[in-house]
C-alpha cells in the first residue's frame, strides 16, 4: 500500500497507539522517519526505538514513554507542512512550541533537527511537525 504522507502516518500511528495505552509502535521504516524518532528519543519524548530489518520492508519499532502513573509523555503531535502546502520558515520565525516545552521538527539543508538546533546553527527549513 502507497502512502502518500509517511510523516503524517507515522504521527498518527504514535498517536493511536498513546491513546490505546500500547507499550510499543510499528512503522514502515525511511530515512526522514529514523531521523525523527532519533530525535524523539534525544527529546526524551519515547522510550527507545529499535530498526527491524524485515522483508519486504524495514520497519522502526518505536517503545512510547509512560510517566509513574501511566500518563504519557507525548500529550501532542501536529503535522505543520503537509504534501498539498509546505510551510518554511527562517531562523527567526521558526515558532516555540508550548512556550518551550514542545518541540518543533525541521529538514534543513544539514539534515532533520530541532528548531532550537536550527536557530542555534543560524538556518531555516521545512517545519515538519509539532511535538509536545
Amino acid at each position: 500500500m502507497t502512502i502518500s504522507d509517511p510523516i503524517a502516518d507515522m504521527l498518527t500511528r504514535i498517536r493511536n497507539a498513546i491513546m490505546a495505552r500500547h507499550d510499543s509502535v510499528l512503522i514502515p521504516a525511511s530515512k526522514m522517519l529514523l531521523a525523527i524518532t532519533k530525535i524523539l528519543k534525544n527529546e526524551g519524548f519515547i522510550h527507545d526505538y529499535e530498526v527491524i530489518r524485515s522483508k519486504p520492508q524495514r520497519s522502526i519499532k518505536i517503545y512510547l514513554k509512560y510517566s509513574d502513573k501511566s500518563q504519557p509523555v507525548l500529550s501532542g503531535l501536529e503535522r505543520v507542512s503537509k504534501s498539498g502546502l509546505r510551510v518554511y520558515v527562517q531562523q527567526k520565525e521558526i515558532p516555540r512550541v508550548y512556550g518551550g516545552l514542545g518541540i518543533a521538527i525541521l529538514s534543513t539543508s544539514k539534515g532533520v533537527m530541532t528548531g532550537q538546533q536550527a536557530w542555534r546553527q543560524k538556518i531555516g527549513g521545512e517545519l515538519l511537525c509539532y511535538v509536545w
